[in-house]
């Protein structure tokens, strides 16, 4: 049986740990934001509303980001949602699903894109497999039935939404935490 956290040190595993729950805290301030953000989204085409949707995928990002280990990326997004739907969230625990095939979908990503590399092109790249994952879940639990226009809208805004705004804010933060002198232990 593989084990996943295999070569991790402790302090991976504090830090991610660290990151995760302050990126669900995160979601859930997002979660109070979302509702009067996404009505004026709604207005431009009600697919548009997932460009709100990258914030939702920080856990997955952030935390492979500074512990570039195999399974960050599953753990972050999983703590994330935890937190989240212990908090309370209008999704309930179905956020615990989503943040699953989310982490999944960016571990892969980053994976493919070798982790060793923190170009904004790899994060963006697993950023962007987030996004699909989330998008179709979410167009699929969510929105069944509405048409392929929507959907197609919908799927693209979140993809493009987890490139940009998830991997943006999650390099912004990388970055701002480094400028601390916190993450020297990671090399950054």
């Amino acid at each position: 049986m593989d084990n996943t956290f295999a070569g991790w040190r402790t302090v991976d595993l504090i830090v991610a740990a660290v990151l995760a729950v302050a990126s669900g805290v995160i979601f859930v301030a997002w979660n109070a934001l979302y509702v009067p953000l996404s009505l004026g989204l709604s207005g431009l085409s009600p697919g548009f509303v997932a460009l709100l949707d990258g914030v939702w995928l920080i856990g997955g990002l952030l935390v492979p980001l500074v512990v570039r280990r195999p399974g960050a990326a599953i753990l972050g997004e999983m703590i994330a949602a935890s937190v989240s739907a212990i908090i309370g969230n209008q999704w309930g625990f179905t956020v615990l699903l989503f943040g699953f095939a989310q982490g999944l979908a960016m571990e892969l990503g980053f994976r493919l894109m070798r982790r060793n590399k923190v170009e904004f092109f790899v994060v963006a790249a697993a950023g962007a497999l987030g996004g699909v994952v989330q998008g179709t879940f979410e167009y699929f639990y969510f929105y069944p039935g509405i048409g392929v226009g929507f959907a197609t809208i919908y799927v693209v805004s979140a993809t493009v939404s987890g490139a940009i705004l998830g991997a943006g804010l999650s390099l912004l933060l990388v970055r701002a935490l480094s400028k601390t002198g916190i993450l020297a232990t990671f090399g950054r």
